[in-house]
This record gives structure tokens, C-alpha cells and sequence, in this order.
């Protein structure tokens, strides 16, 4: 996707922070003064692992995540928080459970299969309305997203260790479609 027209015309403002530079109350005034300037639509924090550094303990990043997701949500906005779990692969765990701040949880796992690294999307959470359970293979590619058919012959993947017991043809290849069997 290109950024740029969006940049020039203003739809899209990026922000880099530095966890270093600016206390998270700075960077929570910081995003409450943009939205209080007509701002309309997406606001994506990445990552909460700088602001949980920056912050000296864990109850008061939930307390300000809590009030400036709040504050989000009163002006109609939709907020995506993106967090890094330790450990790439085997067993992950999340630096603190923000998990009840939202209303939806989307996991992404890496996983091995002959010998290439592969990538696993789910929904773990979903406050409103139906959600698929399943867990697909996914790919970022030039022409977008491609999911694959649930990976119905894994067992393991959101453990991180993953036991297949089916046929290659059921992942995706390099150009996003199906492997041949």
C-alpha cells in the first residue's frame, strides 16, 4: 500500500516516539491534543512494549492505557494496540494482560513446517458479534493479505509447538495460494 498520497494530504500522520524522550504522560497528552484537534478515525499505538519500558510499574500503564482508551472510545475512534509477547518462538508470554481493555484479541504466531518459517493468524477474543475460531496461515505480500484454509491438521500452534499430522498441500505458497499436494 502507498503511504505517501495519504501522508501529503493528511489522511495518515505517523508519529515516531521516543520511549526515552517522552514520559507516557506526555505521549497520552500527546494523542489526546491530536484527537482533540477534529481528528477522525484510527489510532494505532505501536508498540505498548516502549511505553510498558518507559513506565516504572505495570498497574499504572493498564491505569493510563485504561483512561486513554476511554477517551478513544467516547470520540468514536477505533483503537488498535499493538503489543510484542517474549519469545518468538515456543512458549510466549505477554510483559502485562491487557486483555480486558478490549474488545477484540488477534494473535499472530510463527510457526516451522519443512523447514520454512510460517505465519499463523486467530481470533482469540471478540467482545461483540461472531467470530471464527479456526487458526489460518497467513502471508504480507505486494498485493495485501493472504489467508489460507484453517490449519485443521496442526495441534500446538498458539503453544508454539506445533505437531503436524496432515499434507503440505495445505498451506500457502510463496505467491499466497495453495501448495501443491
Amino acid at each position: 500500500m502507498q503511504l505517501r498520497p495519504f501522508l501529503k494530504n493528511g489522511q495518515l500522520t505517523l508519529d515516531q516516539v521516543n520511549a526515552a524522550e517522552l514520559s507516557p504522560g506526555n505521549f497520552a497528552h500527546r494523542v489526546r491534543e491530536r484527537v482533540e484537534n477534529n481528528f477522525h478515525g484510527v489510532v494505532v499505538i505501536d508498540s505498548l512494549n516502549s511505553y510498558l519500558n518507559a513506565m516504572p510499574a505495570e498497574q499504572f500503564l493498564v491505569m493510563q492505557m485504561h483512561e486513554l482508551l476511554a477517551f478513544l472510545n467516547q470520540r468514536g475512534l477505533l483503537s488498535i494496540l499493538v503489543m510484542a509477547q517474549h519469545g518468538l518462538l515456543g512458549h510466549m508470554q505477554s510483559p502485562v494482560d491487557m486483555s480486558y481493555l478490549t474488545d477484540t484479541v488477534v494473535l499472530m504466531r510463527y510457526f516451522e513446517f519443512n523447514g520454512t518459517v510460517n505465519k499463523a493468524i486467530s481470533v482469540i477474543k471478540k467482545c461483540s458479534g461472531a467470530h471464527e475460531g479456526m487458526i489460518r496461515e497467513f502471508q504480507l505480500g505486494p498485493q495485501g493479505i493472504s489467508l489460507g484454509p484453517a490449519l485443521s491438521d496442526f495441534h500446538g500452534v498458539l503453544t508454539g509447538v506445533p505437531n503436524y499430522t496432515g499434507e503440505s498441500g495445505q498451506l500457502l505458497s510463496k505467491d499466497g495460494h495453495g501448495r501443491e499436494k
